[in-house]
């Protein structure tokens, strides 16, 4: 006999969407997590071994003290970065065969964040050095400002704007009950095809 509906599984339900365990839950986030972690450790690691390697090149003993020192906070900011997205991997290790995969998923998305902050500095930072160098002009600074106003805009502003449209809340399915109301997909009419 299954045990009755609380109104706590109802607020759960409702808040994700989806009806699934807390641990469910937990697996499912960690599986998404993963798979954005890879796309922006791929980046990172490119980037990072790039930075590695513009020290032996030719043109690196021209370049001035500002652009050694920017180059340098560059190479400390894509280490920084690395570490961190690559981190959900030390903390699946360590936190593996504890039942505790919520908190891990959650220490894991914060750590991703802060990665993904740091791999947007780093690539602002070695944009304005590129910039620097092949260009010498003052306005590798206006340029980099504008890419990196590009970055926070996509990165942030619009899904937040989105998020912010959608009041923070998920609708369930078209057939869950707990839905409040008819399925937003179609319209807001529950498919009947009525516009207002």
């Amino acid at each position: 006999m299954a045990a009755p509906d609380t109104g706590r599984d109802t607020r759960a339900r409702r808040r994700t969407g989806r009806r699934e365990t807390p641990d469910e839950r937990a697996d499912r986030r960690w599986t998404d997590l993963l798979q954005e972690v890879r796309v922006a450790q791929t980046g990172s690691q490119v980037l990072f071994g790039f930075l590695l390697s513009v020290v032996f090149m030719p043109r690196f003993a021209e370049l001035g003290g500002f652009d050694r020192g920017l180059y340098v906070v560059t190479v400390v900011l894509g280490a920084l970065a690395t570490g961190a997205l690559t981190a959900p991997v030390a903390y699946h290790r360590i936190f593996a065969g504890h039942l505790l995969k919520p908190e891990l998923v959650d220490a894991a998305a914060r750590l991703v964040a802060v990665g993904l902050l740091l791999l947007a500095l780093t690539i602002g930072s070695a944009l304005l050095l590129l910039l620097r160098t092949a260009t010498g002009s003052a306005a590798s600074g206006w340029i980099t400002a504008a890419v990196m106003l590009w970055f926070v805009t996509c990165w942030l502003l619009i899904p937040v704007r989105h998020l912010h449209r959608h009041d923070g809340r998920c609708t369930g399915p078209p057939d869950d009950p707990d839905s409040g109301g008819a399925d937003t997909r179609l319209g807001g009419d529950g498919g009947r095809g009525e516009h207002r």
